[in-house]
């Protein structure tokens, strides 16, 4: 008779030379529509003060609604796949 030990599956080693996840595709967008933010904010603050354009001014504003209109979007695109996902039978 003969006896085989059972090995339970166990995830496979982290690589340490791939890079570390920082919070991805998600956060990087977030990121960027946070920078565009601030420059629109920025460009405000100069025309306030007499320091920069009109045109600027408006051009930063629409870049940052652009921005901020596709984050909401990619967020709630998120939250419906994790909603379809987690209503899964399996």
């Amino acid at each position: 008779m003969r006896v085989d030990l059972l090995i339970p599956d166990v995830a496979p080693p982290a690589n340490a030379s791939a890079p570390q996840a920082d919070g991805g595709a998600f956060g990087r967008l977030v990121d960027a529509a946070g920078a565009v933010l601030e420059g629109a904010e920025r460009a405000e603050a100069a025309f306030a003060a007499h320091r920069g354009g009109l045109q600027e001014m408006v051009v930063e504003r629409a870049r940052a609604d652009i921005a901020l209109q596709v984050a909401a979007a990619a967020a709630q695109r998120t939250t419906q796949a994790l909603a379809t996902l987690l209503g899964m039978q399996i």
